[in-house]
């Protein structure tokens, strides 16, 4: 395995993650350029503000915020822009739903860029170079094409073990487990005392992609993991960081530490129930947490651990951006739809509301819990930008992490799971190559 390093951005962001977790810095610094809309009224606010009108609409995941939150953003956001005016549609297969959609070309203003090459983003997307905060942002280039910024990140997270804190104590689990073996341990005093150790939410589908990814790049110590399965017919194996990731969630599933039925799981039930202690942990990101506490906990009950995959006692994770705000070029209010993104980076506030690591580099996080989750001082291994030949195998071969990490944990048979999805990128990998 490839030996991890940090690069200059993550040590920055480790910095300001261990010095100011639990802080919040609403006024961040002012761009250093000025939106292109606004460049020749650079200094007469007013007057530049008054250029951005018309309705623009947001495509967005988070069906959980359409009657709520957003109501609320779209009045924010026309009392800065009184001339213009944001509306909102939420979808729940966002990815899938987003490529049919720009592909037809008929797609809303504002949307969160699906999984295509980032070779193909100049065919939808206007550039950002020009809202003034590509110095101010990271992952600046994660979805960025011939050295133009097409999508700016809504925050970063880093993916682990979310857990009630009740729920161990009642378990009798005394210290948070640093191994893979005192992980189980732990799972099986849980499951002893009555209490879910792990909510898969395995039914839903889209909550098992750590397993297929994140873990598989910590075990590897290597955020080029999957880019560089371009390179084999087979990177799919028992004993290498694929086969090692999905072999703890089936050990899980093996051992009854995951949800009596996983084939009916609720996602928005899951969080009443680890909320409540009846279910006590989630392998997901930081995001969820503010959910969890939302949902009939309190903040302090609420704890973040790195998942230790190996019995090391040392763990790589991933810090990897979110899904990221692209504007449709050919949009009607382009710079109003500019402007939206620039507000919801800036002013929204939906980072400490999802529960974000920043995007801002000089906004401090406002999620508590990352403290603990940093006192284990876990190797930070910064994402990378999708190699667009891997991403062409992976879209010929139709492969679906997750439904991989499905079949894998259920079959009597797992390595002939692997077999299958190799025979499937091999040929895709052929076909890409004519």
């Amino acid at each position: 395995m490839k030996k991890p390093l940090l690069s200059v951005l993550t040590l920055m962001m480790l910095v300001v993650l261990l010095a100011a977790c639990g802080g919040n810095n609403n006024k961040p610094a002012e761009a250093t350029n000025a939106p292109a809309t606004d460049a020749a009224n650079a200094n007469n606010e007013g007057s530049a503000e008054s250029e951005i009108s018309g309705t623009v609409t947001f495509l967005t995941n988070r069906t959980d915020m359409i009657d709520t939150e957003y109501v609320e953003y779209a009045k924010r956001f026309k009392e800065k822009y009184p001339n213009a005016e944001v509306k909102f549609e939420a979808v729940t297969d966002l990815d899938k739903t987003t490529k049919i959609r720009i592909a037809s070309g008929e797609f809303p203003d504002v949307v969160l860029i699906p999984t295509i090459p980032n070779s193909e983003l100049p065919q939808y997307f206007a550039p950002l170079d020009d809202i003034g905060l590509n110095d101010r942002i990271y992952f600046k280039d994660y979805k960025g094409h011939d050295g133009k910024v097409y999508g700016i990140s809504a925050g970063a997270s880093t993916t682990g073990i979310v857990y009630n804190k009740k729920a161990f104590a009642d378990a009798g689990i005394t210290e948070i487990p640093t191994t893979l073996d005192a992980f189980y341990a732990a799972a099986e005093k849980l499951k002893a005392k009555g209490i879910v150790p792990l909510a898969s939410n395995f039914k839903d589908q889209w909550t098992l992609y750590p397993w297929a990814s994140e873990v598989a790049t910590s075990i590897a110590g290597n955020a080029n993991l999957n880019n560089e399965r371009k390179d084999t017919d087979a990177p799919f194996a028992m004993d290498n960081a694929y086969g090692q990731a999905m072999t703890i969630i089936r050990t899980m599933y093996e051992k009854g530490y995951l949800e009596p039925d996983v084939n009916s799981t609720n996602w928005e039930q899951s969080k009443k129930d680890i909320a409540s202690g009846k279910f006590a942990m989630y392998m997901l990101g930081n995001w969820v947490i503010p959910q969890v506490a939302d949902s009939g906990t309190t903040s302090d009950n609420v704890g973040f651990f790195p998942l230790p995959y190996d019995n090391s006692g040392k763990t790589n994770v991933a810090l990897a951006p979110d899904w990221a705000y692209g504007v449709n070029k050919n949009s009607k209010n382009l710079a109003t739809a500019k402007a939206f993104v620039k507000w919801m980076v800036e002013d929204s506030g939906f980072d400490d509301f999802a529960g974000f690591i920043p995007v801002l580099k000089d906004k401090e996080p406002n999620v508590p819990q990352l403290s603990e989750f940093n006192s284990f001082n876990p190797t930070y291994i910064e994402a990378v930008a999708d190699d667009a030949a891997a991403t062409d195998i992976v879209n010929k071969a139709q492969i679906t992490k997750e439904a991989m990490v499905q079949e894998f944990v259920l079959s009597k048979d797992p390595r002939s799971i692997l077999d299958k999805y190799n025979e499937n990128w091999a040929k895709a990998r052929k076909s890409v190559a004519k």
